[in-house]
């Protein structure tokens, strides 16, 4: 069978790369074109747009970008309508793919969702438009179950695809050594994000505290889809370390970690790591986003436990008085470490083992052949 898959992100590339695998397993036959990442590419997915080139973050950044975003969704439609494929597989990044999905329902086209958009967390009415346009959900958190439930909408529930990662991960015993890190010194992990404005917003400020922590190295964990340059002035004369394309080897030699807001706060957690979030954006996109939300927490390790397990620091509260005291909570002796690192162990239980990417893509393959 023929698949579409389109993510817009870092993490859906990740994911979108490990469900090719789990359709691969019981559709050996299946061909897949898209839009992705590199790792979905060497999946054996034919690459038609890269997620560096269309991920914009924001309120404000989107609305500036409209034109551009319009020219993308024409093309990704145009592009599917030549491919014809069996179905169309979302995988989050809801600005795009629910329109995506809109416009593949009028065609009369087969789609399918791997990772819910956070519908439960603002704007909940969008939850009638996937049922309207979205022919199956995969979701990868039990609470999604009983949330769409209010919509009468059925979903798989398939666990979460981090695990799957997590759990195939070696950490390389020379991986200090390999990065030229002082074997002696402790680490603090900062993880800015994976996109250009993250890091613009993000390094400067995370930055900050090291003045306040002399005995530390403070190690960048960078991404290969951004030009190096724009790493360099953050680790010119030695302020920092960067190491790209390794975060999950950074975390397992971290004491610590500073993370921006999104799935890196929920890998670290799993990976054993205390932490603080970061999250800071355009004072327009904030004042909208306040208004919206109705969730809680920013951060997923604290939306899956609906307790603050981590702290968050957002917007105005993210400065560096803030980060020094917080990070200093969880350094080694720190009050907050062992208290934080006992919440994950529950947490662990909460997301579940591996298997979240075979699960789904077994269902589709499954849902696709009886459908046929």
């Amino acid at each position: 069978m023929k698949y579409y898959l389109v993510a817009g992100e870092r993490s859906g590339d990740l994911h979108g790369a490990n469900l090719l695998n789990g359709i691969k397993e019981n559709d050996p036959d299946a061909q897949f074109r898209g839009w992705g990442g590199d790792m979905m590419q060497a999946g054996g997915m034919e690459l038609v747009t890269h997620y560096k080139d269309t991920a914009f973050m924001g309120f404000l950044e989107v609305a500036l970008n409209l034109h551009k975003i319009s020219g993308f969704l024409k093309k990704c439609k145009a592009d599917i309508l030549s491919y014809q494929p069996d179905v169309i597989i979302l995988i989050d990044y809801p600005g795009f793919n629910l329109r995506i999905a809109s416009f593949a329902k009028q065609q009369g086209l087969k789609v399918f969702y791997y990772i819910s958009p956070k519908v439960w967390a603002w704007n909940q009415k969008r939850a009638w438009k996937i049922k309207q346009n979205v022919d199956r959900m995969f979701v990868i958190f039990s609470f999604e179950i009983d949330f769409y439930k209010k919509f009468d909408y059925k979903v798989d529930y398939v666990g979460n695809p981090l695990m799957d990662a997590i759990e195939a991960f070696k950490p390389d015993p020379d991986f200090k050594q390999k990065n030229k890190l002082d074997e002696n010194k402790p680490v603090i992990a900062l993880l800015p994000g994976s996109r250009r404005q993250e890091i613009m917003g993000m390094l400067d400020l995370m930055l900050t505290v090291q003045p306040h922590f002399p005995n530390h190295q403070f190690v960048i964990a960078g991404v290969s889809n951004l030009p190096s340059a724009l790493y360099e002035k953050y680790i010119s004369g030695g302020k920092a370390h960067i190491v790209y394309e390794s975060t999950y080897d950074l975390l397992s030699i971290s004491e610590a970690a500073l993370v921006t807001s999104g799935t890196a706060t929920l890998e670290t957690a799993l990976l054993n790591i205390p932490e603080v979030v970061c999250y800071k954006t355009s004072g327009f996109s904030y004042a909208v986003a306040k208004r919206l939300i109705r969730v809680p927490f920013i951060s997923l390790v604290n939306l899956i436990m609906d307790k603050e397990v981590v702290r968050e620091l957002i917007q105005n509260d993210l400065n560096t008085e803030n980060l020094v005291k917080e990070l200093a909570f969880i350094l080694s002796g720190g009050s907050k470490r062992s208290v934080q690192i006992s919440h994950y162990k529950k947490l662990q239980e909460v997301v579940g083992g591996a298997g979240a990417s075979e699960r789904a893509g077994r269902l589709m393959v499954k849902y696709l052949e009886a459908e046929a």
